[in-house]
């Protein structure tokens, strides 16, 4: 993200008891007088209930535990003059526990029923908490379906230091977005980056809106009035990337190394800018992909929103969503660099844990300094000098490795953070610097990370010692000295 900071099952009682054991296949007859030995019975199964919370240590109701999620199948319907939403969620999961329950993360709209595997299931709410009983225990390794419908008015989440995420009715439609979280205001789901997951979302709409989202387009059909169109990411995906926005735009669609181009500007801003900025999206997604390897995921694309509550952009996957604010002054290729370098860092490689936001935050910021650079801007060397000398004292006060929940997208986060993988640079060499980017991006594609594991990862390729450089640059409370080859 870049911009403004801101936050921000009834039990089945399973007793399987063992049969008598009998001789088998002795030529000789057992002594009559010996009882024949029984076997032990076999424990029972216990049940309980799933976590209502995966344990981050920032936010310890996010997610939730007992389960992965493999796909979601969403399809709501929206009708902007009543900001009215009703929906269907299809959850394919895998239990990672016995469970007699587990929950879904889903705020304030009205559950109207829930099957598990075909059969009615009992549901019950706990604040934002959605708790399902199915019929019978499900059980540890096994595959399970439940499917969700809900209805209601939704509604943006408040976060008193990061502000407001979610679900915003607009003028001409909707926007559902925000970091750290945004989707349990339009569909149930385990809402924690640990548990990605594929999506195939369908969203219909009045006639002559359209409804944009993750990945690869399907195209739209029309009936009665309505038009639902529909929308598929393959690429495993945190559920806070997911989005959709509602209203008119003006479109433009292509292909691009195979990948499907779909970028949309909404019609409430002037042509200009924000067009030739989102026009170069694959230009910068190309030269990102020279530096940090193959591009992750499935299409490319932006959304360029104008609503006033929205002052950042964020890094949905395949297809960003901008703030207008940020083309007021020109086209900006900048933050469209920074958004498509989550594709890598963040989206394709995500948290395991909200307190390592740093390695999103930092290698983006990075990223505009090599773009930057790429473009005969400034270099990334003069891009840390000026931030090294320049950032407010409070950056040298707060770790970004370490930032707490209050300050997830604080200057430091970002700034510092960029300056960080900038001291590791000069520490390892550019030779060593990008093969461990690339090594980095290519062991971890699809998959969640740790800021322990990049140092572990960063020393193995460098035959370095960099555990003092990383502790002084994410967790040191000083400003540490500038950086030098080791």
């Amino acid at each position: 993200m870049r911009g403004t900071p801101r936050r921000l099952l009834v039990a089945a009682a399973l007793l399987v008891t063992g049969a008598l054991v009998t001789s088998g296949c002795d030529s000789t007859a057992p002594d009559a007088a010996t009882p024949a030995p029984s076997a032990s019975p076999k424990p029972s199964r216990v049940f309980t209930a799933g976590a209502a919370g995966v344990g981050d240590s920032y936010f310890p109701t996010y997610g939730n535990g007992g389960y992965d999620v493999g796909q979601y199948t969403i399809k709501v319907r929206y009708d902007p003059a009543k900001d009215r939403l009703t929906g269907t969620a299809t959850v394919q999961a895998t239990a990672t526990a016995d469970l007699s329950t587990f929950n879904l993360d889903l705020a304030g709209l009205t559950v109207r029923e829930v099957t598990v595997d075909g059969a009615p299931a009992t549901h019950s709410r706990d604040g934002n908490e959605l708790v399902i009983k199915p019929a019978a225990g499900l059980i540890t390794g096994n595959g399970f379906v439940a499917e969700i419908a809900y209805s209601g008015v939704p509604k943006p989440l408040e976060n008193e230091a990061l502000g407001s995420g979610g679900f915003l009715h607009t003028p001409d439609g909707a926007i559902a977005l925000g970091q750290p979280e945004s989707a349990s205001t339009w569909f149930p789901v385990n809402d924690h980056p640990s548990d990605k997951a594929a999506y195939d979302i369908e969203i219909t709409v009045p006639k002559g809106l359209t409804a944009i989202s993750n990945g690869v387009p399907g195209g739209s059909t029309t009936t009665d009035g309505w038009t639902t169109w529909k929308w598929s990411e393959k690429s495993p995906m945190a559920s806070y990337l997911s989005t959709v926005v509602i209203g008119k735009f003006r479109i433009t669609t292509g292909e691009h190394k195979g990948r499907p181009v779909y970028s949309a500007v909404t019609s409430t801003v002037a042509k200009g800018a924000p067009d030739a900025s989102i026009a170069q999206t694959v230009k910068v997604a190309d030269y990102l992909e020279s530096v940090f390897g193959p591009y992750p995921v499935d299409a490319y694309g932006g959304v360029v929103v104008s609503d006033s509550r929205i002052s950042y952009a964020l890094e949905t996957q395949s297809r960003p969503v901008y703030s207008a604010g940020f083309f007021r002054r020109g086209e900006n290729t900048d933050v469209v660099a920074h958004e498509l370098a989550h594709q890598w860092f963040g989206n394709s490689v995500a948290l395991a844990k909200w307190e390592d936001i740093w390695l999103n935050e930092g290698f983006a910021t990075y990223a505009e300094w090599l773009w930057a650079e790429h473009t005969r801007q400034s270099t990334a060397k003069q891009a840390f000098q000026a931030r090294y000398a320049g950032v407010p004292a409070e950056v040298w006060r707060t770790p970004p490795g370490r930032p707490g929940m209050t300050k997830l997208f604080s200057e430091s986060v970002y700034e510092r953070g960029g300056m960080t993988v900038h001291a590791l640079r000069v520490a390892v060499g550019d030779k060593a610097f990008f093969e461990i980017i690339k090594t980095w991006l290519a062991e971890k594609r699809n998959g969640t990370a740790t800021t322990a594991e990049f140092v572990a990862l960063a020393e193995r390729i460098s035959d370095k010692k960099l555990k003092p450089l990383f502790d002084a640059w994410l967790y040191g409370t000083k400003k540490p000295p500038a950086p030098k080859p080791l």
